[in-house]
């Protein structure tokens, strides 16, 4: 009997539990319901969200495919200078780093024995000259012959040869600047002996312009024509040098099958023996699409940019567009196919976009 009761009452004790439980549960699930549809009509009230940004208009612009090459620059006028005669330094104005006159005495030789020998060959110069005079005074008093009048003559003239040809080998001895020119390194004393041929310093002419020499394929060198505009870049300054191709080599080379091209840069050009970059011009100027780089969103899937366009009713939305991008030119990144002229696109702040979502924004251009 008492096993009955005992039992009854677990029976009812169970029953209670799972009662509570049940009710507990469903009251939880009434409530959650009742939050969600709350949270509903809350989102429902609530605006769509509106991004940001600033528009531009993709535009139609010439472009020229270009090709890049290492160019070195070469001065107008450039020399190393080197003595043609043998002897002793008896002056030296070599100061590196200084711009000399054209005329400007660089190097002097000792020409004291050359002098001498000016001096005695002046001297009988003077006396053929004398005795020329003489005799041709005494061939119009018929007192000499003919002859002899021409052997005076003679002989004046190679006296006068003597005369020159020392003076030149003066003038060779006293090296100056052939052009206006900056100074190389030197080291050379008064007092050294040079060999003939001795190599003395480099002179680099200090002109406004300055030559660029680099080399593209043949297939590029054939289409270049002198005139035609190349940009020039130095290693230091991002602004690009304008010069003009003043002549294309006749001769493609056998090994690399490259063409050396000169170019001339008008103005502020790099010191003489300074690497450069080139851009070079390849092919016809075709109409291509360009737009803002920061437009441009690169990503795993590639290229792509956001397309604005107006939905069902007239709300600008963001779309993601693929493309096929080229390179930059000056602020605007080249766009070879996946846009059209007059399609709005978004720059800044088109990092937060994302599909279809609406956007606000003003025009850059």
């Amino acid at each position: 009997m008492r096993r009955s009761i005992f039992a009854t009452r677990d029976w009812v004790r169970s029953a209670v539990l799972l009662g509570t439980i049940f009710v507990t549960g469903a009251a939880l699930a009434a409530w959650k319901s009742a939050a969600g549809r709350a949270a509903n009509a809350a989102a429902a009230s609530q605006p769509e969200p509106i991004e940001s940004v600033t528009l531009a208009v993709a535009r139609e612009r010439q472009y020229r495919p270009t090709t890049t090459s290492v160019g070195t620059v070469l001065a107008l006028s450039s020399i190393t200078l080197r003595n043609e005669l043998a002897g002793t330094v008896r002056e030296v104005t070599l100061t590196p780093g200084q711009v000399v006159e054209a005329g400007t005495v660089l190097v002097a030789l000792d020409v004291s024995v050359e002098q001498a020998e000016l001096d005695a060959e002046t001297a009988q110069a003077d006396l053929a000259a004398t005795t020329l005079a003489r005799l041709e005074r005494l061939r119009e008093a018929q007192a000499t012959s003919q002859e002899e009048v021409d052997q005076a003559r003679a002989a004046r003239q190679v006296a006068l040869a003597q005369v020159a040809r020392t003076r030149a080998i003066i003038a060779k001895k006293t090296i100056r600047a052939p052009f206006r020119a900056r100074v190389g390194l030197a080291d050379v004393h008064p007092g050294q002996y040079l060999n003939e041929g001795t190599e003395l310093t480099t002179l680099q002419g200090v002109d406004a312009a300055a030559n660029v020499d680099f080399t593209v394929a043949q297939a590029a060198a054939s289409e270049l024509r002198p005139g035609e505009p190349v940009d020039v870049f130095a290693a230091d300054d991002p602004r690009p040098l304008a010069a003009r191709i003043v002549a294309v080599d006749a001769k493609i080379d056998p090994t690399t099958r490259n063409a050396m091209v000169r170019a001339r840069i008008s103005s502020r050009a790099p010191a003489p023996g300074a690497s450069v970059r080139v851009e070079v011009p390849v092919g016809p100027a075709t109409k291509v699409v360009a737009i803002p780089v920061s437009a441009l969103r690169k990503g795993p899937a590639g290229d792509q940019v956001f397309v604005i366009l107006a939905d069902s009713a007239g709300k600008s939305r963001a779309h993601a567009q693929p493309v096929r991008s080229g390179p930059v030119v000056d602020d605007d990144v080249i766009i070879l196919s996946g846009l059209t002229p007059g399609q709005k696109v978004a720059t800044s702040g088109s990092f937060k976009l994302r599909e279809a979502v609406l956007v606000a924004g003003d025009s850059s251009r």
